[in-house]
């Protein structure tokens, strides 16, 4: 039987068997990645040249285009590549980067949706204080902490994972590198550590969850007590997204990892992984811009210039 010092590559799961499903495949990978690239890019890009957006809530959106550009560039290509090269393969160093890098983006981004909700609580809940609270100084340092925790998460349960013995074979059930599907091929009770690893960072994004709720219980509480209505639709207005994208990443993560054996099938964990790995950085920009008049104003101001320039 294989260990982790014999084991050189590993065989991700492929999405279909004959080549026109592979071709198809290949052509709506693409054609996602190139949404999630133009549509964050495009975030990016506004809030970098328009100097309207340079305030905290905004400098929290440009963090997080950031990262699901990094979340989606991590996956998508390598499965793009093997669609279309009819391989399933990927070497032992790149599974290994690719668990790190993706679990080091996603918890970073979840960490940044906490941060983003206390800007919304200060925004709404305490705006005397929101200049106070929320300077460019405290703003970089809780982007920092956000993208710290999620790379001291990562190297942990990087390290766990990859320094476990495997004697169950080489076949990840899974068409990307993904720390549960590892450690199926570990050795029996190998595994603990890393569930306890696990257990660890469970908790503490079950206390970030309830941060997030109560932040906007609070919220709620003081929007529905406004007493005009244009102040309540521009409350409204700036959290409702905030709300949608924090729903969209932990509703389609926890049905992947939390949800019954008894429905669980290869095709089904495809279907789970791809909503909860490839949807929401593709997403994440039409949700932010369709309520946000200011987001949309600087994106047609970059379009003007754009075509402006090119004439």
């Amino acid at each position: 039987m294989p260990n982790s010092s014999s084991v050189s590559e590993f065989l991700l799961l492929a999405f279909a068997d004959t080549r026109e499903l592979q071709l198809l495949h290949f052509a709506l990978f693409l054609g996602i990645y190139l949404a999630a690239f133009l549509g964050n890019g495009l975030i990016l890009t506004a809030i970098a040249c328009d100097n309207r957006l340079h305030t905290p809530m905004y400098f929290f959106l440009l963090n997080l285009a950031l990262l699901d550009l990094g979340s989606i560039s991590t996956i998508v290509p390598k499965a793009m590549v093997n669609a279309l090269w009819d391989t399933r393969a990927i070497s032992y160093q790149g599974c290994a980067a690719q668990v790190f890098f993706f679990v080091f983006l996603i918890g970073a981004e979840y960490f940044l949706l906490t941060v983003m909700a206390y800007d919304r609580y200060i925004a709404i809940c305490k705006p005397l204080h929101y200049g106070s609270l929320l300077g460019s100084r405290a703003c970089v340092k809780m982007a920092a902490a956000a993208w710290g925790s999620g790379f001291l998460n990562a190297a942990l349960h990087t390290t766990n994972t990859f320094s476990l013995p495997l004697c169950q074979g080489n076949a990840v059930d899974q068409f990307f590198c993904e720390i549960p599907q590892i450690l199926k091929l570990s050795c029996s009770n190998a595994y603990l550590r890393e569930v306890g690893a696990l257990v660890f960072s469970v908790s503490l994004a079950f206390g970030c969850f309830v941060f997030i709720v109560l932040s906007y219980v609070q919220i709620f509480r003081v929007v529905l007590r406004m007493s005009s209505e244009q102040g309540r639709h521009k409350a409204f207005s700036t959290c409702l997204p905030h709300l949608s994208v924090v729903s969209l990443f932990l509703s389609t993560g926890i049905f992947s990892h939390l949800k019954p054996p008894s429905i669980s099938s290869k095709s089904l964990e495809l279907v789970v992984s791809f909503l909860y790995s490839v949807v929401p950085p593709a997403v994440n920009p039409l949700i932010y811009s369709i309520r946000n008049q200011e987001l949309k104003d600087a994106v047609r101001k970059l379009f003007r210039y754009m075509l402006l320039k090119h004439q």
